[in-house]
Parts: C-alpha cells; structure tokens; sequence
C-alpha cells in the first residue's frame, strides 16, 4: 500500500491478521448447504489487514494488485479508482468489495472535508477460486439507504475495531472470521438485489437452479448428463436447459465442463501432474483430459506451471 500524503490511521499487527486460518478450517460442506455455503466454504474465504484511515483532498490511498479488498464509509464521501474505469463514488454508509484484486485509488470526494473509513483484506484460496471470482463483478457496490448503513454492517465493523485495536489474545482469528462474516454478508446482500447475474450467483436466487449448481460444484468429476441435473432441479429436462442457459450464460453441461476444468487448471498450476489432473477431474486417460483443457483454454496443461512463472 502507498499513502500518498499522511492520512490519520490507526495500526494493529498486520502481520499477524495476513494468514490467520478462518472458514478455511471447514473443507467439505454439508451435502444439504445452501449454495453461498457451499461455494465459499470451497474457496476458504479468509480475512486479512483491517485498518481505520481518514483522508482529506490532499489524502489518498493506493494499493497494488493482488489482495481483495473492502471499504466502508463512516463519514464523508471518497472516489474510487481503477485503472481503465471511470472513478467511482463513494457516500456515507456505502459498502463497497472489490473481489478481483485490483490496482487502486481511493481518495477523498467532498471538497475539502474529510472522509472516514474502513477498510480491509480478505482472500480467496483454493481450486474453485478462480471460477467463483470470476462470477462476481469488478465493483460489488452495496449502497446506503438514506445515508445510513445497515445494522448488520455497523455491528460487524465496530466489533472489527474492537478487535483491531484491542490486540487481546485471539485478536487476529477474531478479526479474520469478522471479515469473513462481513463480507458473506455482504455477497447475500448484493445477490439479492440483482436480477440477473451470470454464473453461479444465479443460483443464489433461483432454488431450483441452485440445487443444480451444488451437485455440480460438489461432485465436478462426474459425468453429468441434463436429465439429472434437471431432476435435482424438479424440472423438466427442456425447461431446465432454457432456465439454465438464460440465468447462468452457458448451458447446463457447458458450465459444469467449464467448472471442472477451471479445478483441474488450479491443480496444475499448484504442481498436481497432468495424468493425476486428468483421473481426480473423472477423465479415463491423460489424453482425452489433455484433448478437453487444450480445446477449453486454447493451450496444453502441460504448459500451465510455465504461464504462472
């Protein structure tokens, strides 16, 4: 992070809070988890830094890409900025997760009055990161209802700064599974007021797709076929293609071989071999797996660990 002039702050161990264990703890959900459940229990949601800052005209903050980030305003307003988008603004109560880990800007946005904030870390490991991620958009905006925050979300960031600023035994997992607990709550929020998404977020609206996308996302090395997946779903097998396809954006065997093999390219790029890959994905042999990836990625996954370097 650069500080561009001297915003007040307050500092609590960094250190200790960036690889403190949350819902990572808990690998495998329950079979009858709701789908949110699900998915961020496979993608090990985990809080990082949190920290208080309040910026004025002369102010900023900006931090380098690599690290979701959250940001909550107290008091005043702010901008935001990212590269190749048009800034955009913050007023007081707004809740705000940029959940690609972005290169970014936040300065102050009212004149010469000050902005209070908080802001914070949090991380998404595992397989499924990418293909979760990759669901949610750039700027996951929650707005405040007639300048005021929700309950829910004054409660969580002022424990957070207990938290934060207490530094008591167990402070640093407190504040990780704050954080978690923050920004669940804020996906749920956000989904909710969305008509339609693309991927699996549609599922956070729709039941009857979402038992769909959990067999999937639980079980992706099957060999799924429509009927079944429409089954789950207590549709008909065309009326679920179609609810499918328009909800999700891709079609119902499309997204599930695009899920499986967004899994097989994470284990390959954490140095799982292709042959292995291939079995734990469902596939009988490395080449029918290595025909799969290349015709999916336009590349071998032999070729994997190389693009990472």
């Amino acid at each position: 992070m650069d500080i561009i002039g001297t915003p007040l702050r307050r500092d609590h161990d960094a250190n200790a809070l960036v690889h403190a264990p949350s819902s990572e703890t808990a690998t495998v959900p329950p079979a009858d988890a709701d789908l949110l459940s699900q998915v961020l229990t496979q993608v090990r949601l985990r809080g990082g830094v949190v920290d208080r800052a309040e910026l004025s005209a002369r102010w900023a903050l900006r931090f380098p890409a690599g690290v979701a980030h959250f940001y909550y305003v107290e008091e005043g307003a702010a901008w935001l900025q990212l590269e190749g988008r048009t800034p955009f603004p913050l007023a007081r109560g707004d809740l705000l997760l940029l959940p690609h880990r972005q290169h970014h800007t936040l300065r102050a946005g009212q004149g010469d009055a000050a902005c209070r904030l908080i802001w914070g870390q949090f991380h998404f490991d595992g397989a499924a990161a990418a293909a979760v991620a990759a669901a949610l958009p750039p700027i996951l905006h929650l707005p405040a209802q007639d300048s005021a925050a929700p309950p829910w979300l004054n409660a969580i960031t002022r424990f957070l700064l207990q938290e934060a600023d207490g530094g008591g035994p167990g402070s640093a997992l407190m504040v990780s599974r704050l954080v978690d607990l923050l920004v669940i709550r804020a996906l749920r929020g956000w989904a909710e007021g969305q008509d339609r998404h693309p991927g699996w977020v549609a599922g956070l609206s729709e039941l009857r797709l979402g038992r769909a996308l959990r067999a999937i996302h639980a079980e992706p090395h099957r060999h799924w076929t429509v009927q079944a997946l429409a089954e789950l779903a207590g549709m008909s097998r065309s009326a679920f293609a179609e609810r499918f396809t328009t909800a999700v954006g891709k079609a119902p065997l499309q997204y599930a071989q695009h899920w499986k093999l967004t899994l097989a390219h994470d284990m390959l790029a954490q140095g799982t071999p292709v042959g292995r890959t291939g079995w734990r994905s469902g596939y009988a042999s490395e080449a029918a797996f290595s025909r799969a990836f290349a015709r999916h990625f336009g590349y071998a996954p032999s070729t994997v660990r190389g693009r990472r370097a």
